[in-house]
């Protein structure tokens, strides 16, 4: 079939476009939705200092949204301007835009919503005497009655463009995308106050709170501040806040995941990588964490005018802002859930065994081989009582600090005493507030996990040179970013050099991964330098080492253990970095309050 013949389109002239279309072209780059309009008029609000800010809507916001505050309000003779394209009162310069730290600065949204929709403005400053109105249609002002702030109200959205208002959803739909908007701000300004009406009824109301924890028990839930660590962390110059949910809260969609930059929500791929890389030897499969961080940086450092709807950023240094990140949540999530008082025993569950000396499990064929640069291995207790012999001190100590002497510190063991071992697999022990149930092949697979990492990141990343360097054909992009980075992929073990102007060459790996694949650890390893930290792939390539090893390490099931070894894994486990997860994401140990075992039982009823 031959092709169908192309009718060269006819030359048109070039012409301006007219005042009209430009405005509904700007309003398609703002305005998607109600929750658009909402999101635009809040910044508004917040900008003009406004403490109390009630939102009224009908129709899931098409019908009507009016946004009322209790802000400085406009004057009369700038009420017209206001709606006029790129008039703003936030920034007057370019020093102003590239430092700009208002939550409004593009002078688009009024004139973008009134030419889609019929707007009005009531607004009274302090230095006012009356209140006045403005119609955006027809431009007339008059006198009407209010306190000082402003009252926005948009009528019939996209009443000019009925081809966009099909593509709106439900009236359930809308209103939900209007709610989260304000939840949005809810929770970056715990001191003001909001209100969300719809059709006269009452939806959401958060009161203005003391501290932003209490904001956020409000505008999430209770459970979302009881179910996660505080975060506050500073790293050069950023600095990191809120709360990072622990990993047994994630969920399976990401919905309640909130991050804010200089106090304004944002969507960003440096930010949401930087977090699922905290996340990623604690969370089980495709669970998504949830958080509510802050992080505070000189607006000079930061580009917030990247698209019109303000919702992404660009950073100057994006390296700097990703490590910030990853360590704020990674030190949050490190301390032992089961208690930070835990005491440590004197005589760890492990002894330290040189590489020379044969372990007690040698024989099995599990050994942690010295030469991929782990260093000294961790001996485990010996599989039967007549190899117990090297370690009996340990375990005496553990049975003495378990009370059998008469001496107890229940207060200081979260996860308390042991009592039996149920089918070779779990841990039962009693402590404060009822049943701890362990996981002791999960827990001892995390502590061995941690020692081996904190050997390992105890040395520098060596490389070993590869006896026939490995070759590959590079985009263009790749080998932009081998040339770029020519003098940080040394620190990371890696040489990575042009071979030809499509080609590169990986002529040495870090010592530790010298049995993987040099071309896919050199291709990952670039990608991530040219978005984010691409010290993490290295480091996620060389735990996912460890955590095989220690898995292979750990007390397996059916494992015999007598009540001292149980006890001596629990005080451990108490001590241990990110314990409460065992490498795969699984948790090592579980709570049964009183409470929860009486009324298994019926007890009280």
């Amino acid at each position: 079939m031959s092709a169908l013949p192309i009718t060269p389109t006819p030359r048109r002239p070039i012409r301006e476009l007219p005042d009209e279309l430009i405005s509904q072209i700007a309003a398609g780059e703002v305005v998607e939705r109600p929750a658009s309009v909402v999101r635009e008029l809040l910044d508004n609000a917040l900008d003009a200092g406004a403490k109390q800010i009630t939102v009224r809507l009908s129709a899931g916001g098409v019908r009507l949204i009016a946004v009322e505050d209790d802000g400085q309000g406009i004057p009369r003779d700038e009420l017209a301007v206001a709606l006029r394209r790129h008039a703003t009162s936030k920034i007057s310069s370019l020093s102003e835009l590239e430092t700009v730290g208002t939550m409004g600065f593009r002078g688009e949204a009024l004139a973008a919503i009134n030419a889609i929709a019929d707007m009005t403005i009531q607004s009274r400053d302090a230095n006012g005497g009356t209140a006045w109105a403005l119609d955006g249609r027809t431009g007339e002002v008059r006198p009407v009655a209010r306190a000082i702030g402003t009252t926005l109200e948009v009528r019939e959205l996209f009443f000019a463009t009925p081809a966009r208002r099909k593509f709106l959803k439900t009236d359930a739909t809308e209103l939900a995308h209007c709610v989260e908007s304000v939840r949005r701000h809810a929770l970056a300004r715990p001191d003001v106050g909001f209100a969300v009406w719809h059709d006269g009824r009452l939806v959401e109301q958060w009161r203005a709170a003391t501290s932003r924890e209490q904001r956020l028990g409000d505008a999430l839930s209770d459970d979302f501040v009881a179910r996660s660590v505080a975060v506050d962390h500073t790293g050069g110059a950023v600095h990191v806040a809120g709360r990072a949910g622990i990993p047994d809260a994630a969920r399976s969609r990401g919905d309640q995941q909130f991050f804010y930059v200089n106090g304004r929500f944002v969507r960003d791929k440096v930010l949401a990588h930087a977090v699922r890389s905290a996340y990623e030897d604690v969370l089980h499969g495709q669970r998504q964490p949830v958080y509510a961080l802050y992080l505070q940086i000189d607006p000079s450092r930061v580009d917030v005018n990247v698209h019109p709807t303000k919702i992404e950023v660009r950073f100057r240094d994006g390296r700097e802002v990703h490590q910030a990140v990853r360590h704020a949540i990674e030190n949050a999530l490190a301390a032992p859930r089961a208690g930070e008082a835990a005491t440590t025993v004197n005589t760890p569950f492990f002894r330290q065994v040189a590489a020379s000396e044969p372990a007690p499990w040698a024989q099995s064929g599990m050994h942690f081989a010295a030469e991929r640069g782990v260093g000294d291995a961790f001996a485990m207790w010996p599989q039967s009582p007549a190899e117990r012999g090297p370690v009996d001190d340990a375990a005496a100590t553990a049975g003495a600090m378990s009370g059998e002497n008469g001496a107890t510190t229940d207060e200081a063991w979260p996860l308390g005493r042991a009592l039996a071992q149920l089918q070779g697999i779990y841990i039962l022990a009693e402590n404060q507030q009822g049943l701890v149930i362990v996981d002791m092949h999960a827990a001892h697979e995390r502590i061995v996990y941690e020692r081996l990492k904190t050997q390992l990141d105890g040395a520098a990343i060596t490389s070993q040179p590869l006896l026939i360097p490995a070759t590959f054909a590079a985009t263009p992009q790749e080998v932009a970013t081998a040339e770029a980075c020519a003098a940080i992929l040394p620190t990371l073990g890696l040489e990575i050099t042009p071979f030809s102007p499509r080609t590169l060459a990986v002529r040495a790996v870090p010592g530790t991964l010298a049995d993987g694949d040099p071309v896919e650890l050199a291709r990952s390893v670039l990608a991530e330098l040219a978005q984010h930290d691409a010290s993490t792939v290295v480091q996620r390539a060389q735990n996912e080492l460890l955590s095989t090893m220690a898995c292979h390490g750990a007390v397996r099931a059916n494992r015999k253990l007598t009540i001292n070894e149980m006890n001596a894994l629990l005080r451990q486990m108490e001590a241990t970095e990110r314990s409460d997860q065992c490498n795969h994401g699984r948790p090592t140990w579980r709570q049964l309050s009183v409470r929860e075992l009486d009324g298994l039982f019926l007890r009280g009823r």
